[in-house]
């Protein structure tokens, strides 16, 4: 089995984590942003909405041109989507119409531009340990813009997370800090579409914050709970499926190993939780109070007769 040591002297395996590092850490502070506001679905729409984005800009300017597609698309279904969900458009309905729409487009786009059909399918499951210099310095931008986004806005969007029509009273712009949660989000994605994959990035953002949410109601803790678990089935995926590829000989993509191992944990985290609740609730002493205690009592004399004068 390859050493950790030799596996990580390679310039290719230097790069994968790198990128990792960055999405991880950025990627779990920005889901616990929008998992206190129950925005996965968002998420997932907007994921599927720079789907087109990407095709285009291979089919235009090759892989050059990718990150700049998958941003314009994302930009444009941020904007709608949020302007949607403002005017009264349910958050499910006008996220269910943009993935479906803005995939369908995709699919289409794919269907008349087969040179670069196989480009696409990498790029929606990923394509970690190609990533070069120049993707990493387009992962640190957009993360970057993604994290100072989130972290300006951060009480507010508590706030608006808790209490969003104490919010509005306050006379806070909403609106505002909707646009630019959802702006970051779509960095996210954007930045993890070459790397993670276009649909694999879901797990980075949803998985460590909801292990959070399991282990912690303290926010503070919660993100640091994220970014630990991000960072370790990042590492653990990156491993893996290296060592699954090259020692093994069984080809796997490291970004599904990595959201395989992430789902590993959140299910283990929430098997082990359920049984510590069961647990403490089984210890906990049964309160009877006085009539309760007075009826049991008046039962129970007159079953055995003790009550009979």
């Amino acid at each position: 089995m390859t050493s950790i040591y030799v596996m990580f002297g390679a310039p290719f395996m230097q790069n994968a984590a790198i990128a990792l590092v960055i999405l991880a850490v950025v990627a779990a502070i920005v889901g616990v942003a929008l998992n206190l506001r129950d925005l996965e679905f968002v998420s997932d729409g907007l994921v599927h909405a720079v789907f087109p984005g990407v095709v285009i800009g291979l089919a235009v300017g090759g892989t050059d041109a990718l990150y700049i597609g998958a941003i314009i698309a994302a930009l444009i279904a941020t904007v709608l989507l949020t302007i949607a969900t403002n005017r009264g458009v349910s958050t499910d309905a006008s996220t269910a119409v943009l993935l479906a729409g803005a995939f369908a487009l995709g699919i289409v786009i794919v269907s008349k531009t087969t040179t670069y059909t196989s480009g696409v399918e990498s790029l929606l499951f990923g394509q970690l340990l190609m990533i070069d210099s120049s993707d990493l310095i387009v992962i640190a931008v957009l993360g970057a813009l993604a994290l100072i986004l989130t972290g300006v806005t951060w009480k507010e969007q508590v706030f608006i997370s808790f209490d969003r029509r104490g919010a509005e009273a306050t006379g806070m712009r909403v609106f505002a800090y909707e646009l630019a949660l959802n702006l970051a989000i779509a960095l996210v994605v954007v930045a993890a579409a070459r790397a993670v994959g276009n649909l694999l990035v879901l797990a980075l953002l949803i998985v460590p914050a909801a292990v959070g949410r399991l282990l912690s109601r303290r926010l503070s803790k919660i993100v640091v709970i994220g970014i630990v678990t991000a960072l370790v089935g990042s590492f653990v995926g990156l491993v893996g499926g290296y060592w699954l590829s090259v020692d093994a000989r069984l080809p796997v993509s490291p970004s599904a190993v990595l959201v395989l191992t992430l789902v590993a944990i959140y299910l283990l985290v929430a098997a082990m939780s359920e049984v510590i609740s069961r647990i403490r609730a089984g210890r906990r002493p049964v309160v009877t109070s006085p009539i309760e205690t007075v009826t049991t009592g008046s039962v129970g004399a007159v079953a055995t007769g003790e009550g009979r004068a």
